[in-house]
């Protein structure tokens, strides 16, 4: 199910994609275009192109491209649906989907979203204001933070009432399903509304997008169920599929490179204001390969900042499978064993950021963990020590990896090298090779080719009439070409392609044609494109001893002397002559 086509196409043409981009750089116009710095990689001479007229983009030095949807996709890390419905909602423009269910469940989804926000600030104001949260004031207080804290996290308080938010958002107006809905209430034995969270500090949860899904809520100390509750699985809060604090965290995490992972939501608050703004925490439930899926296009650099025996007891074999599976590198914070994060900061606010920096590799933490509880003075302990470190180094799936570490390790401790080679050998289960990602590099394209192309998107106009794929010699310019006439639109044309073809359509839809003299530019274009391909032909059939070659090398030879003579009418009726012959025409 999706977005109904008509809709992406009014969100296109509604958007300003100037005017987006400059909500995240500075453009300067350069004849019809727009240049200014890449927002998606460093750089200093500005290599980002706007054509504004196709409402196009691309950066010359990392090769992206694409349209106001795919802008906002790579800036604010949104799937395809979520762009186009942020673009639609700065237009003001109403969607459809393409079933009514699906407009249906949409809508859903956005009431219970509305109801979750509204809980949120009643919770924050009663956290703020009134006299039934003082414990939990003292609470937050003792933990390091203060009002301001509170504000900015918006945390709040959920009163020891039966149902007071109940009560509150049907005040609201909100329906008695929706606040079911959204896990906000439940519908006890007397079919009455009993809310969810009752006597709990509340910390809110939002999605990536920044939309209110729901929350994690606190006991305090002598309060009832288990110290921490999560909303129930609804429609909009899936537990897997969520991370706390990554609204507030995601720009960091892109322009770091970097995000570290906690296990509270007290440690996401105190990595923030310790100056680690990149910090999120799972919401409940262990890492899973969900979180990453949502990860791995934001950074590649995952710090753990766990107790570090915690740390220390994750399956290693996992976190080895992630780096694998989604290209991440896993490091683990230096922080003192048995302390959780936000402890650390309320005692020494620059030792939790220096954790994060001194963040070491994974298999290196681990390795120091076993050396650091050994006794490396006697023979014994040295020769325990390498025993033990036997099965961690060889829990690692990369060779060349765990050569290094062996060469460290067996200096450390004084044993041979061959002696942990032999070690980690025995009994090891042969791995399967995983093979480096390779991209296939863009194919080289006659110039000629390439500007003709370049034109066809700009004036197409001054080809129409004659341009053919006969005339490419180049397999992929052909490929493009066909792909720009087989669709209806540039933009059908590049939606509708992929690979070398869809990067050369992005790229040469910003790229302006050198114009010249415009009275002569058809007659330019035409020779220039036409002269190759006919020599080619012209080889063909004097190989073959055809007879035609003659009038065809009259042709050809009469195009050369107006192209060299500047003679260009001359050159475009010997030119359009020639188009019969190279594509068949006159031979027919």
């Amino acid at each position: 199910m999706g977005i109904l086509d008509e809709d992406v196409a009014r969100v296109r043409e509604s958007t300003d994609l100037v005017a987006l981009a400059s909500e995240h750089l500075a453009l300067k116009r350069v004849g019809q275009r727009f240049v200014g710095l890449c927002p998606f990689h460093s750089e200093k001479s500005p290599s980002f192109s706007i054509n504004p007229s196709m409402g196009l983009f691309h950066c010359f030095g990392c090769q992206k491209s694409g349209d106001a949807i795919t802008f906002v996709r790579e800036v604010e890390h949104l799937d395809f649906v979520g762009a186009v419905e942020r673009l639609a909602a700065k237009a003001n423009l109403t969607l459809r989907y393409d079933d009514a269910s699906h407009t249906r469940d949409r809508q859903h989804k956005m009431r219970l979203a509305e109801a979750v926000g509204a809980a949120i600030d009643f919770y924050h104001q009663r956290l703020i204001k009134s006299d039934d949260a003082g414990n939990a004031r003292r609470y937050i207080r003792s933990r390091g933070f203060d009002g301001a804290a509170v504000r900015q996290f918006t945390l709040g308080w959920s009163p020891d009432k039966f149902d007071a938010v109940s009560k509150h958002l049907q005040q609201a107006k909100f329906a008695r399903e929706d606040i079911v809905g959204a896990g906000l209430a439940f519908v006890n034995r007397t079919n009455s509304l009993q809310d969810q969270f009752r006597g709990r500090l509340m910390f809110p949860i939002y999605d990536g997008r920044g939309e209110p899904v729901g929350f994690g809520g606190r006991a305090l100390e002598g309060g009832n169920g288990p110290k921490y509750k999560n909303s129930p699985e609804t429609p909009i809060y899936q537990k897997s599929r969520l991370l706390y604090g990554l609204n507030w965290a995601k720009a960091e995490i892109v322009a770091r490179g970097e995000v570290v992972i906690c296990e509270g939501y007290t440690d996401v608050m105190a990595f923030a204001l310790s100056g680690v703004p990149q910090a999120v925490a799972t919401c409940g439930t262990a890492l899973a390969d969900e979180h990453f899926q949502i990860l791995k296009n934001l950074a590649r650099k995952v710090t753990l900042a766990y107790d570090a025996d915690a740390a220390g007891q994750a399956a290693a074999e996992r976190c080895y499978q992630w780096e694998q599976k989604f290209e991440v590198q896993f490091q683990v914070a230096d922080l003192p064993a048995g302390r959780d994060p936000a402890d650390v900061w309320r005692d020494d606010p620059a030792r939790l950021l220096k954790a994060v920096t001194t963040a070491s590799a994974f298999l290196q933490f681990r390795i120091d963990r076993v050396l650091g509880s050994a006794d490396l003075t006697s023979p014994e302990g040295r020769a325990r020590a390498a025993q033990d470190l036997v099965p961690v180094l060889r829990e690692h799936p990369n060779e060349l990896v765990r050569e290094g570490y062996i060469q460290r390790v067996a200096g450390t401790l004084g044993v041979e090298h061959a002696w942990f080679k032999d070690a980690i050998a025995r009994n090891q289960t042969p791995r399967a090779r995983v093979e480096p990602r390779r991209e296939r590099a863009a194919q080289s394209i006659d110039p000629r080719e390439l500007d003709i192309l370049r034109w066809a998107i700009h004036r197409p106009e001054l080809l129409d009439d004659w341009l053919d794929e006969a005339i490419y010699a180049d397999p992929l310019a052909r490929e493009v070409f066909i792909a720009l006439v087989s669709a209806d639109t540039l933009a059908g044309a590049i939606e509708s392609s992929s690979g070398d073809v869809r990067a050369i359509l992005e790229r040469i839809s910003v790229e302006e044609p050198d114009v010249g003299d415009d009275a002569t530019l058809r007659a330019r274009l035409m020779a220039n494109a036409v002269e190759p391909a006919a020599q080619r032909r012209l080889d063909e059939l004097l190989r073959s001893g055809d007879e035609r070659s003659a009038p065809m090398k009259v042709l050809l030879d009469e195009l050369v002397r107006g192209r060299t003579q500047g003679e260009w009418d001359n050159a475009e009726r010997a030119a359009e002559q020639l188009v019969t012959w190279i594509t068949g025409v006159a031979e027919e």
